[in-house]
């Protein structure tokens, strides 16, 4: 005798939320099998005639077990989960044991349902219309190492992310290990939504931050949705473009900024001072000056032989990492290169340990950020816009030995330690290429523009704008 097990999504939260089809479905099924709760939400819709089949939470095997069974009996069974019974819910368990062949004579079908991270999606505005993924921190039965991998895939390559199961009474400090993950990944300014009971009568919702939001505010019951590198708030809404008007922007100004910055190389290239540079150096002073609109850059901007073109070769390759010392650097740095070579931008100053290493090694917190930094990307390039102990740190390591990155940029500003730090760097490069604005000077847009020049330098001859060998 056949028999059928329909898993049906239960959509997330109120009524209004199941779908037309998982409702005939309950109205038509002979028993209705399914957690306690949800079969306790649901029981004004199932008629008397209809069988039920509770069990409380971990009884996952027995709820499958028990409807198979029925459904031998010719019966049509359906298997409830709350939001789509296809994420986090019975339907895998359902077709994994259908899958066995113990039960040749029972068909299986799967309902749509509108999970959860939807439903939040939704009330927070548009948060996931790009890429996504969504990540549960229970580590009831995925180890927790596998979990942190996801979280730090997750974390680089800019998805936005939502968040189940965040926290429960016995499982608190996940949440708070997920934050520190993503903060090294991420500007503690990223958008945060929190939903939670999403559609019920007591719904909240709150607007956060990666780094201001309080992991011991989520429970069982919230869904979190952190955005991407391009998600912003817009009053109440949270938004992550999905690209319509920055390609059209894009189009648009591209050939405009091309002209208008080929010009101005072109007159930059006309008053600056023959000077015998490699083409790859004098690109990148031709960088600093269209920054600055400061021509002593051609007296001040020292570099390695060869380092911007070494710097093009690793940087394009695809892969590399640059270390900053400071966000405002990140923000420098132009990111379709980025995006295109898949360059991954870490700034260690608000990752939880710096604070920590600072005091117990008695450095300030710009020095232990490099010090974890070269220990955790040892072939990065580091790049320091800011702050001179950073750079002091860097020299150090690079004089001790067995320290041999990418390369150095060394371009702080101001007026301890400022000057200081460039002659160590000097001194203590060796074989490691760097390039530095002597004196005071410098800046985290001049350190920015430095590798962007080292992004763009096959742009150099084509732009013609006055290079020499």
């Amino acid at each position: 005798m056949s028999g059928r097990i329909t898993v049906a999504g239960l959509g997330s939260g109120s009524d209004s939320m199941m779908t037309p089809q998982v409702l005939e479905a309950i109205i038509s099924a002979d028993a209705v099998v399914g957690y306690t709760g949800y079969i306790k939400s649901i029981e004004h819709l199932i008629p008397d005639s209809v069988q039920t089949v509770a069990t409380g939470m971990t009884g996952e095997m027995q709820r499958a077990e028990q409807a198979f069974a029925l459904a031998s009996e010719g019966r049509h069974v359906v298997v409830v989960s709350s939001g789509d019974a296809g994420i986090y819910g019975m339907a895998p368990l359902i077709l994994e044991l259908h899958a066995s062949g113990r039960w040749p004579d029972v068909t299986v079908e799967v309902l749509a349902g509108i999970s959860a991270f939807q439903a939040a999606a939704a009330r927070l505005g548009a948060p996931v219309s790009h890429d996504f993924c969504a990540i549960s921190l229970s580590d009831l039965m995925t180890p927790w190492e596998v979990i942190e991998k996801r979280i730090e895939a997750a974390a680089t390559a800019d998805f936005v992310t939502a968040v189940y199961n965040p926290r429960s009474r016995d499982r608190y400090w996940q949440i708070h290990r997920f934050r520190e993950l993503f903060l090294r990944h991420r500007s503690p300014a990223t958008p945060v939504g929190i939903v939670r009971n999403v559609s019920r009568d007591d719904e909240s919702v709150m607007l956060t931050t990666l780094g201001e939001f309080d992991p011991d505010s989520l429970d069982m019951f919230t869904v979190m949705l952190v955005g991407n590198s391009s998600t912003f708030f817009s009053g109440q809404r949270m938004i992550t473009p999905r690209g319509y008007f920055s390609r059209e922007e894009e189009d648009r100004s591209m050939a405009v900024g091309q002209s208008i910055m080929s010009g101005s190389f072109r007159t930059i290239a006309g008053l600056m001072k023959p000077d015998g540079r490699q083409i790859d150096e004098r690109w990148a002073v031709m960088h600093t000056i269209h920054t600055t609109a400061d021509f002593e850059m051609q007296e001040l901007f020292h570099a390695s032989p060869g380092a911007i073109r070494r710097w093009h070769d690793a940087l394009t390759a695809g892969g590399a990492t640059i270390i900053t010392d400071v966000t405002m650097v990140q923000s420098g740095l132009r990111k379709v290169a980025m995006d295109r070579y898949g360059v991954t931008v870490h700034c260690f100053l608000h990752d939880p340990r710096v604070a920590e290493l600072a005091k117990s090694a008695g450095i300030t917190r710009s020095q232990a950020g490099m010090r974890l930094a070269a220990g955790e990307h040892p072939d990065a390039l580091f790049v320091i816009g800011n702050a001179p102990t950073a750079l002091l740190e860097l020299a150090s390591l690079l004089q001790r030995g067995g320290f041999a990155p990418m390369g150095v940029i060394g371009a702080p500003v101001g007026f301890v330690n400022v000057v200081e730090s460039k002659h160590r760097l000097k001194a203590a490069a060796g074989a490691t290429p760097i390039a530095v604005i002597e004196g005071r000077k410098g800046g985290s847009a001049i350190a920015a523009t430095i590798v962007n020049a080292a992004f763009s330098l096959d742009e150099a001859e084509a732009m013609n704008p006055g290079c020499h060998v």
